[in-house]
């Protein structure tokens, strides 16, 4: 039984016009042409035909994008390979075993120790490592926690908005002023003057955090809401969800996001410089004293090279011991941010495989 649309569109096919859906047809693309005898419209596929013209053209600005992202590229990696270039050139030779196993104790100026040797950067690697550690323990479990709730329990609340707010505020916060900060709270807390490696620590989270909770709470975002409505619909609670689906599925990506926040704090010179200080001989006590990072030693190494190329100074002094071995140093740490990159890469695959497996 025809209702009334179908009797209209009937009778409008017996006379001759053109159904609403006709009109439709036609006024929407050009192509489409309508037969007198009220026959289905037809579509001339013939006109979307590219000609050789229009083939050649499209082959002409395939290749200007590809010349111009190609030298985009190349533009791109000139800074990174010319760092590269220029560290290894300068701090290959300085760059030993000697030099590795050694501190700078017993060592003034350019001259060499009582055993020949000219120091070395030990107790600057244990202090980076120690120091960047620290950090970690404490950014790496607030910014994951904070990314969770903010993902899994704010759904846009005040208290969210206010927490998003404050970790954009955070993220252009000079790294010196968190230096400070440090040094005000251990003054406070512990007494004045106050300088020894978890300071340190604690200024560097300052800086991670921001970073981890982006990243985290991006990685978060994207888990797919099927596998945690398939996971409460065979009765898993919330909490065991978040923790043996979300955050598993979100894991590689946290880690990239992780090696990501120690690479831009691991080499982090002025907050350290007030909040750990420097010293010469090794401190493995990162709850007590001063500790020296690499970035620290290569800034006073620099300073001290820097003296000597004074007003008037030959072009020689650029060679000066000092300024090798703060252009060892600052190879040393290029090495640690690589090698730290690789490692994040590493595990983000291993996750990977595991989970498609």
């Amino acid at each position: 039984m025809m209702d009334k649309a179908d009797k209209t569109t009937a009778g409008l096919r017996k006379e001759g016009g053109p159904t609403m859906g006709d009109q439709r047809l036609s006024s929407a693309s050009p192509e489409v042409r309508t037969p007198d005898d009220g026959a289905l419209p037809v579509i001339d596929f013939d006109k979307f035909k590219p000609t050789r013209s229009s083939l050649r053209a499209r082959k002409r600005k395939n290749l200007v994008m590809t010349a111009l992202i190609v030298l985009s590229f190349l533009v791109a990696l000139v800074p990174l390979v010319s760092v590269l270039w220029v560290s290894l050139v300068n701090g290959m030779e300085r760059l030993n075993l000697d030099f590795l196993t050694h501190n700078m104790s017993g060592v003034v100026g350019g001259n060499p120790t009582a055993t020949g040797g000219y120091g070395g950067i030990l107790h600057a690697i244990i202090g980076t490592l120690e120091v960047t550690l620290g950090a970690m323990v404490i950014s790496i479990p607030i910014g994951v926690m904070c990314a969770v709730y903010l993902v899994e329990y704010a759904h846009g609340s005040r208290l969210a908005k206010a927490i998003s707010l404050l970790v954009d505020v955070m993220s252009g916060i000079p790294s010196i002023v968190a230096g400070l900060f440090a040094f005000s709270m251990f003054a406070t807390l512990v007494g004045p003057g106050t300088v020894n490696g978890l300071s340190g620590s604690v200024a560097l989270s300052l800086l991670m955090i921001p970073t981890v909770v982006k990243t985290s709470e991006d990685m978060l975002a994207v888990v797919p809401n099927d596998l945690r409505e398939a996971a409460y619909a065979l009765g898993v609670t919330q909490q065991r969800t978040i923790t043996k689906i979300v955050l598993r599925t979100a894991l590689p990506g946290i880690v990239s996001g992780t090696i990501l926040a120690i690479a831009r704090v691991i080499g982090e010179t002025a907050p350290l410089l007030i909040a750990s200080g420097f010293i010469a001989t090794t401190n493995p006590n990162l709850f007590s004293g001063r500790m020296t990072t690499l970035p620290v030693y290569v800034y006073n190494e620099y300073s001290e090279g820097l003296a000597v190329c004074g007003p008037g100074a030959s072009p020689g002094c650029l060679t000066d011991i000092r300024m090798q071995r703060a252009w060892a140093a600052a190879l040393v740490l290029i090495i640690i941010v690589l090698l730290l990159n690789l490692l994040g890469r590493l595990i983000s695959r291993i996750f990977s495989v595991q989970e498609a497996k």
